[in-house]
């Protein structure tokens, strides 16, 4: 989509309330995500036909609710929600441990995967079915890289989360799936792992498309709780060689 197709025309009356009222709206629909750039002051001025004053204004009022950063030389961004920022420093600055993750995993993505098969949003589907294609397509790659691997089996499942159509529970599912991934190493070397990993896959995905909510829980459940034998045998193995911890910063990292 071209930026000139996200933005509407304003009126003249109280344009940079409504400036900063269409990029709330932007945001919101998730045409802009975190980390995504806005279009230049200049560039945003001329698409809604307003004064850049009126942007400039608007970026100001954002950027003073946490909307926006402004960064000097380089542009406007979408900045990550104080909700998630939150989160994720009071996970670093505790010792949370693995099991407590993961459990944290079913609390959120049970009622996620059960919204989005009650839903059935075509967006939500149609990006379920985008990141669930690439990551079968590529689980069966005669080389793998196993990094790139876990980048698209998050992104699978996150794109449940969305479809499920709650933005905390969405960012509250990034948050965690971050830690997990910064604090472990992937289970998906082990034998077996990759072929296990894509049946829950594809059965997580046929019960979203059919719109079977309790199969699509009790696909998720058994996929996690897989996932967590997994981590938890691949981190007593090198506890018991040397005694390493199993908290997220030590422990090796898991397969998502």
């Amino acid at each position: 989509m071209g930026q000139s197709e996200m933005w509407e025309p304003l009126s003249t009356s109280h344009v940079s309330t409504q400036v900063t009222e269409q990029i709330q709206n932007v945001i919101g629909k998730k045409r802009l995500k975190p980390g995504d750039r806005l279009p230049a002051e200049r560039e945003l001025a001329q698409i809604l036909h307003v004064s850049r004053t009126s942007v400039r204004e608007a970026f100001k009022s954002l950027q003073a609710h946490g909307v926006v950063d402004i960064r000097h030389g380089q542009g406007v961004f979408v900045a990550e929600p104080h909700a998630a920022v939150s989160l994720r420093a009071a996970l670093i600055q505790r010792e949370i441990g693995v099991e407590e993750l993961f459990a944290m995993r079913a609390v959120l993505e049970l009622p996620a995967v059960e919204w989005a098969a009650q839903r059935r949003d075509p967006d939500g589907l149609d990006e379920v079915t985008q990141t669930f294609t690439t990551l079968d397509d590529y689980s069966r790659s005669d080389e793998i890289d196993f990094d790139h691997l876990r980048t698209l089996d998050t992104a699978f499942h996150l794109s449940i989360v969305s479809a499920a159509g709650n933005r905390f529970l969405q960012q509250t599912t990034i948050v965690l799936h971050e830690i997990l991934a910064s604090g472990m190493e992937t289970t998906l070397r082990a034998p077996g792992r990759v072929e296990k990993s894509r049946t829950d896959h594809q059965k997580i995905y046929q019960a979203i498309v059919a719109g079977d909510t309790e199969e699509a829980r009790r696909a998720v459940q058994t996929h996690i709780d897989g996932a967590r034998e997994a981590a938890m045998s691949s981190i007593s193995a090198p506890e018991e060689a040397g005694g390493r911890s199993a908290r997220p910063g030590t422990a090796e990292r898991s397969e998502q």
